[in-house]
């Protein structure tokens, strides 16, 4: 049974949410619906002359669920943060009155993640943003890959549930699809050259994933962080059971902010193997200077391949990074949208990936054909 749903997004996240939108429709569930469904709702927003803003909602949504798609990060519109927040706020506010069922938020990527914990005596964004979220009547909350997974420990389940989708499938499965010709080539070429590195020890567990997954060995970058100096380090110290020597090393972490980790380390990493390294990251944050000292890594023969996720818009940027690998994501919402609407847990809904079986399928089925 599915529950009569909607789409909306904020201005942020429209493009986003007409891809979601699309592939819904190509979904076989989507006969389920009835002829002429309608997914999307229409939303205005309206700026006044002294910087405030209201939201106007143009259809019913009395009784029925409601997806918003949003985002605070770099954006089509070029939305700074804090009008993107504002803008969700309200259009949460427009959902409750016009009494909504539920309000399920999906940001792909949430921009304070990071700010979770106290160190000194500083706010917590994400703490403020859940928060208000809570207090404004969102029920249930999705992402993708938190910074931390203690974040979630924030959050309460009886106010406001979260889903902290992880996009490990989608990354391997494009690496194979893109570097692995062969279950061969796994057992001979990928298992006994390929290091996977984290960024820090933050990262290792991300990291580690990708290695047990792929039958690698893992390196691990422990970076000292000035304690002055906010996005600065001052050393980095590599881990590992193996001599990097000749090696293909790709770095795996949940998102490049101004590029300074990453940096120092391809560059450690690329002597020290002398090769080119690989970046694999979901979030393509890319704060100044980051586009730069990618470019840089490029153009010195340090980087060979970036590979990010689309849940933070990459239109912008793409022309300057021009040798950037965007994986979609929508296809993976639309597959959870669904699934929530018709009341199915998450497990059902991501695929456990395991790099040796999908080869094995793969060339099962070039066989067949």
């Amino acid at each position: 049974m599915v529950r009569p749903f909607l789409i909306l997004s904020t201005r942020s996240c429209k493009s986003y949410a007409e891809k979601v939108v699309e592939a819904l429709k190509s979904n076989p569930e989507h006969l389920l619906f009835p002829q002429g469904f309608d997914y999307t709702g229409e939303l205005s927003v309206l700026s006044f002359a002294d910087g405030e803003l209201e939201v106007t909602l143009h259809r019913s949504v009395r009784g029925k669920t409601v997806f918003l798609f949003t985002s605070a990060a770099r954006n089509p519109g070029n939305l700074p943060v804090e009008l993107c927040k504002l803008e969700l706020y309200h259009t949460i506010d427009v959902l409750k009155r016009s009494q909504a069922a539920e309000i399920i938020v999906f940001e792909p990527y949430i921009s304070c993640s990071r700010s979770d914990r106290t160190t000194r005596r500083n706010s917590v964004g994400l703490w403020i943003h859940y928060k208000t979220l809570i207090s404004l009547g969102v029920d249930h909350l999705i992402t993708y890959q938190l910074h931390s997974d203690k974040s979630k420990t924030m959050f309460d389940p009886c106010i406001c549930s979260i889903d902290d989708v992880q996009t490990l499938s989608l990354l391997q499965k494009y690496l194979c699809d893109t570097s692995i010709p062969s279950h061969r080539d796994l057992v001979e070429n990928v298992r006994e050259n390929w290091l996977f590195c984290s960024v820090d020890a933050g990262g290792e567990k991300l990291a580690r994933k990708f290695a047990e997954s792929f039958g690698t060995q893992l390196v691990i970058a422990h970076k000292q962080r000035s304690t002055t100096k906010a996005n600065t380090v001052e050393c980095i110290n590599l881990l590992s059971a193996v001599p990097f020597e000749g090696k293909e090393i790709w770095i795996v972490d949940d998102m490049i902010d101004t590029g300074g980790s990453i940096y120092n380390l391809a560059r450690e990493l690329s002597s020290k193997s002398g090769k080119p390294v690989n970046i694999m990251i979901v979030h393509p944050v890319f704060s100044p200077p980051a586009i730069d000292r990618i470019t840089e890594l490029k153009n010195d023969g340090v980087l060979a391949r970036l590979v990010v996720c689309d849940t933070i818009d990459t239109h912008d940027i793409a022309p300057r990074i021009d040798f950037i690998e965007v994986i979609g994501s929508a296809d993976l919402s639309a597959r959870i949208t669904l699934g929530i609407s018709q009341n199915r847990q998450m497990a059902d809904l991501i695929d456990v990936f395991s790099p040796e079986e999908y080869l094995l399928s793969r060339e099962e089925s070039k066989r067949r054909h």
